[in-house]
């Protein structure tokens, strides 16, 4: 996550192979490519986190 970041509300996901940008409200790709099992365990632990990570979005993209 980014501060200052474009909407909709997302995370990246970044490796040597790979980068994807993951909307926060739902887990979809909105944008890269990679394979279910290469972001399995960070999408794992982004739905067990996704109150956090909305907020923190909030914090980081709507401050003046």
């Amino acid at each position: 996550m980014y501060a200052d970041d474009h909407r909709p509300t997302h995370i990246h996901i970044v490796a040597a192979d790979f980068q994807v940008a993951v909307r926060i409200t739902d887990l979809r790709v909105i944008a890269g490519a990679a394979r279910r099992a290469q972001i399995a365990e960070a999408m794992a632990w982004a739905a067990q986190h996704r109150e956090m990570l909305a907020l923190k979005w909030v914090e980081l993209t709507e401050r003046e």
